[in-house]
């Protein structure tokens, strides 16, 4: 699960706990550079073919615009998916921190024992939407989830700030 619990998992009986929330990377950096390789020997090996001709100096823009067009595409989903939600409580506040890929910080707290967690299974913008409401604001976590592990984030954090 691209989430987790500090100090324990999920923390049931301590007061003070946090929780770390990150979207899912199907793609690691490391495999992203063995990824543009591969491609690169891939649509290479035609290439070959024509060497030595003029031929190969009409595609190989084309083979290059494609490598780059790949690269800038991989390296944007990347930059997007730079989320970090993190979740503090203690015994007296919860406090969300969300730092989005842009560099901007979102902030919010509450009085812990006001706060309290809601699922909206078909009314927010994805699926099991999931929300904290607390004092005069209420917020969106975990939305960048997908619906089975919202389910399971929406138990474990009912579970939690009930402790």
């Amino acid at each position: 699960m691209p989430y987790e619990w500090s100090p324990q998992t999920p923390p049931i009986t301590s007061n003070d706990w946090q929780l770390s929330l990150w979207p899912y990377r199907s793609l690691l950096r490391k495999d992203f550079v063995l990824f543009i390789g591969a491609t690169a020997a891939i649509v290479t090996l035609p290439l070959i073919t024509v060497l030595g001709t003029a031929i190969l100096w009409g595609l190989l823009p084309f083979f290059l615009l494609m490598l780059w067009g790949l690269w800038t595409a991989l390296s944007i989903s990347y930059r997007r998916g730079e989320v970090l939600e993190e979740l503090s409580v203690d015994g007296t506040t919860a406090h969300l921190t969300r730092h989005n890929p842009k560099g901007d910080v979102q902030e919010w707290e509450a009085n812990r024992y006001w706060v309290t967690v809601h699922l909206h299974p078909k009314g927010g913008p994805v699926e099991n939407y999931i929300t904290l409401r607390g004092g005069d604001r209420e917020v969106e976590i975990g939305a960048f989830l997908d619906a089975a592990e919202r389910l399971a984030l929406y138990d474990d954090l009912k579970c939690a700030l009930r402790g």
